[in-house]
């Protein structure tokens, strides 16, 4: 036992009693700069992070701020991307996207559909593009502008997706769903029925949410793995003979090198080599691609090159179910309906894409090419031919050329067309507004969300009425008509609507017009 009363015998460190005395300064001035260093450490830890703009800092407060960035959820692994343009091209990324979830065996995170050219891409070709991080920013930044002003349309809410999920292993989930738990946010606030009136504090939130998602911050562990490849550097594969990281067969020209100072080189990578087990990506939850755009270029694809899949009979399986996605019925029905009691006869149909992008120069080429198709069909249709226009021209816009004079022929041509105002229109947006599509994907997926949060969403977040449906509407009349089709060249809206006939999509319409 140690007696209290006894006084402790200092030790000897410091020597003699001089030298001890002569240092003993020092040792005052030591105590001042340890009090100064622990105060400081106090200040600091107290100012907020948000103050400090390193990434690091940023990174670690949104990591904290969203509690699942950190924990996988059930297992589950999500993959997002950034679409881009119209609704055609925003189609094609979509099944891309399924495609690479399914490679990946990931959740494919279900994008709303943009309004027309909201985000916009820029040419592969000239290697000239927005990075992934700019567009998925850009992309993020519009869909809270989506949600905030009630136009938010999920895909799933447009075209048919259930077989897919159900016959193939890909599994999805609604983009709304996913965020109001991944960010920890009562998203069905930001649904308010008057636009921007969402508490500053959610849209903030949001912004957030979305920087961490876009990778402005870089990659976090176990959390986030965004893919900064794009097409001027990369050209995805899956499964090919070739070697890992061979050069792509095209590649930017001496003369472009050279004017645009490009040190660009394209290379093939394999994917799921790439991304999928094994690799740093795959240990993120969330894997976040920029834009999935692909288009065949000088014999090589702009980005992804996964046509076939010759050791997975399952991706095999996947890539014939993609290729054609139908509406959702209550869009066909419509279609049909026209079809039906509209125009109540064998049909053409003429997509005149006229206004947009480099359409506005080829009038004359166009106008030519419609003649000529409709003077072949006048040689074995009796008179007048019933023909179904869809245009982007306005019907003020007509008078004064081949549109207007086929209008006045009324001996030849009987004409028909769809307004927004139409009440078959409105009816089936209502339709689909009551179907609420989109919102079911989501809600068998283990722990990443409850069933009353996906409730609040259906009840908040599922718009009153769709816009902008005449679209869908228009191609599915299109893909009835049983006198031909007529397109312009170069459109991707003329593409969708040739692969709907190639797949029969219209087939049971076409045998109500034989019997007519």
């Amino acid at each position: 036992m140690f007696n209290l009363n006894k006084p402790i015998p200092t030790p000897k460190l410091w020597g003699k009693k001089k030298s001890q005395q002569r240092r003993s300064p020092f040792f005052f001035l030591s105590l001042f700069l340890l009090s100064l260093i622990f105060l400081f450490f106090l200040t600091f830890t107290s100012i907020p992070k948000s103050l400090f703009s390193s990434s690091s800092s940023k990174t670690t407060a949104l990591s904290l701020q969203f509690p699942h960035c950190e924990i996988r959820i059930s297992g589950e692994k999500f993959l997002w991307y950034a679409p881009h343009s119209g609704f055609s091209n925003q189609l094609s990324e979509f099944k891309n996207a399924v495609l690479m979830a399914g490679i990946l065996n990931r959740t494919l995170i279900i994008a709303p559909i943009l309004s027309h050219h909201a985000i916009a891409l820029g040419s592969c070709p000239k290697f000239r593009v927005q990075s992934p991080k700019e567009i998925r920013v850009s992309v993020w930044d519009h869909v809270i502008e989506l949600i905030t002003s009630g136009r938010y349309v999920s895909m799933a809410d447009i075209i048919d997706i259930s077989s897919v999920l159900s016959s193939s292993h890909v599994r999805a989930i609604d983009f709304r769903v996913f965020v109001s738990s991944w960010c920890g946010l009562d998203l069905d606030l930001a649904c308010a029925k008057e636009p921007n009136t969402q508490p500053t504090y959610l849209v903030d939130s949001l912004k957030q949410c979305g920087l961490l998602l876009s990778g402005v911050d870089g990659n976090i562990d176990r959390c986030l793995f965004s893919v900064d490849d794009d097409c001027r550097t990369t050209v995805w594969t899956y499964g090919n003979d070739e070697a890992d990281g061979a050069l792509d067969s095209f590649q930017p020209n001496e003369q472009l090198k050279k004017k645009k100072k490009i040190s660009y080189v394209r290379r093939r990578r394999d994917v799921y080599k790439t991304l999928g087990p094994g690799s740093k990506a795959d240990s993120a939850t969330v894997l976040a691609f920029g834009t999935l755009f692909t288009a065949p270029y000088k014999g090589s694809e702009l980005y992804i090159d996964i046509q076939k899949a010759p050791r997975d009979s399952n991706i095999q399986s996947l890539i014939k179910k993609i290729k054609f996605l139908p509406f959702v019925p209550e869009i066909i029905s419509a279609g049909k309906q026209f079809a039906v009691q509209t125009v109540k006869a064998p049909f053409l149909c003429a997509q005149l894409r006229l206004l947009d992008g480099q359409f506005k120069n080829h009038w004359e080429a166009t106008f030519s090419d419609l003649k000529q198709k409709l003077d072949s069909v006048s040689q074995t249709v009796s008179r007048p031919i019933h023909v179904f226009v869809m245009t982007d021209l306005p019907r003020g816009n007509w008078t004064g050329n081949y549109l207007g004079d086929l209008a006045k022929d009324s001996t030849n041509f009987k004409l028909y067309f769809m307004n927004e105002e139409d009440s078959l229109v409105m009816e089936t947006a209502k339709k689909l507004a009551l179907a609420g599509h989109g919102l079911r994907f989501g809600s068998s997926l283990g722990g990443i969300e409850s069933t009353d949060t996906v409730a609040k969403l259906q009840k908040h977040c599922a718009p009153h009425i769709l816009r902008d449906i005449l679209l869908f509407i228009e191609e599915t009349i299109c893909s009835c008509g049983s006198l031909g089709f007529f397109g312009t060249a170069g459109s991707t809206i003329a593409d969708n609507i040739e692969i709907m006939r190639n797949f029969s999509s219209c087939s049971n319409q076409r045998e109500d017009h034989k019997m007519m």
